[in-house]
């Protein structure tokens, strides 16, 4: 389940950081129009994202916003990240990253075929894959 708050604090107790979310309102429409099914996928790489973000020393505050009707992740540091479901592609949803960013192609590097890449975008799930969070996390 995702939080609607325009400003939350995550603590996670085994990792000891908290991390200031500011998520705007539109965003939880965008969660809203998800399929059933999807939506909860959707949810599961965005907490993902959180619990990420408070293992990383320099990240204090994370925003959660739409780019391109996405949702969207932003720091001071790093790249965007964006996810989203697509109606094209009914049975699969995907973590974007910016083009010009080396990520996808590190991924393709460090874990080779244990994901599934579109170009150097993206990373892409269907609807009955298990996600390699620690991997995906790293």
């Amino acid at each position: 389940m995702y939080l609607r708050a325009s400003e939350q604090l995550f603590f996670y107790d085994t990792i000891m950081k908290t991390v200031k979310l500011i998520s705007h309102p539109k965003v939880s429409h965008v969660f809203d129009n998800y399929p059933e099914d999807m939506r909860g996928l959707l949810e599961a790489l965005r907490a993902l994202i959180i619990e990420t973000a408070t293992t990383i020393e320099e990240i204090d505050s994370l925003e959660e916003t739409l780019k391109w009707n996405e949702p969207s992740y932003l720091t001071k540091y790093g790249s965007t990240i964006r996810i989203d479901w697509k109606a094209k592609n009914p049975d699969q949803y995907a973590v974007y990253f910016k083009c010009t960013s080396k990520l996808v192609s590190s991924f393709r590097e460090v874990y080779g075929d244990l994901f599934n890449y579109e170009d150097n975008r993206a990373i892409v799930f269907k609807f009955d894959d298990n996600i390699p969070k620690k991997e995906l996390k790293e």
